[in-house]
């Protein structure tokens, strides 16, 4: 079983560990992705992971809460890396060697991020976890996914989320949506697709980096994704 890439980014939600949970995590789905990691690894694909914090912290409207926007968005870098931290626990369980690395300084819990080291770390075969986003307040962490992507040369990204792909409209809320398999850029963006927010999608376009998206819950999907199979939706050029 041959891999179709050789270093591959892949970018989950925070809400994607909660599982069936209203808030946290849920260890049984770590355990399932660090299977479903390991599975990848070990054909000898080198993976890199960005992971929201939206399980833990989601931005909320200042008005609301009186908590302003930068320092709300710093809160969420933290909950990333506490994300980080459980999936790192899962990933060493299962026999995979991890880094996890902050774009914020917190030496006692992760290496800071400094590309070179990460991509050396994936040349020696560990998972590397980027935490803390981008370092910076306004940015999302897709844009952090798509940021670290383009610096550590991956040659594509997975985004796991609960659908199997694109669709027409949200095919949790309408019945006739339908799904493509293959999208371009242009498309996404003159059908208003919400597959990222505009900045990570624009730096992914910039660069010609294709993203698929999948559905992350379903074993063995990750796998397939790897070896070429027809699972989710390709976005490209």
């Amino acid at each position: 079983m041959l891999p179709k890439f050789k270093r591959v980014l892949l970018k989950l939600s925070g809400e994607s560990l909660m599982g069936d949970k209203n808030f946290g995590l849920d260890s049984d789905v770590i355990s399932r992705y660090a299977r479903d990691i390991k599975s990848i690894t070990d054909l000898g694909v080198q993976v890199a992971i960005v992971i929201g914090g939206g399980n833990i912290y989601r931005g909320m409207n200042e008005a609301e809460t009186g908590i302003e926007r930068a320092q709300g968005d710093y809160m969420g870098m933290l909950a990333t890396v506490i994300n980080g931290m459980a999936l790192q626990s899962g990933l060493e369980k299962a026999g995979v060697y991890t880094r996890l690395q902050s774009a914020i300084k917190m030496e006692q819990i992760a290496e800071p991020y400094i590309r070179r080291r990460a991509m050396r770390h994936l040349e020696k075969g560990r998972v590397v976890i980027f935490g803390a986003g981008t370092g910076n307040p306004y940015f999302t962490t897709d844009t952090a996914g798509s940021l670290r992507a383009i610096e550590i040369k991956a040659e594509v990204i997975l985004k796991g989320t609960r659908v199997d792909g694109i669709y027409t409209a949200d095919p949790e809320k309408d019945p006739t949506a339908t799904k493509y398999n293959h999208i371009s850029f242009a498309e996404c963006i003159s059908k208003n697709l919400k597959v990222m927010d505009m900045t990570a999608f624009t730096l992914c376009m910039e660069n010609e980096l294709p993203i698929i998206v999948f559905d992350m819950n379903q074993p063995g999907n990750l796998l397939k994704v790897i070896t070429g199979e027809k699972v989710g939706t390709l976005v490209k050029g």
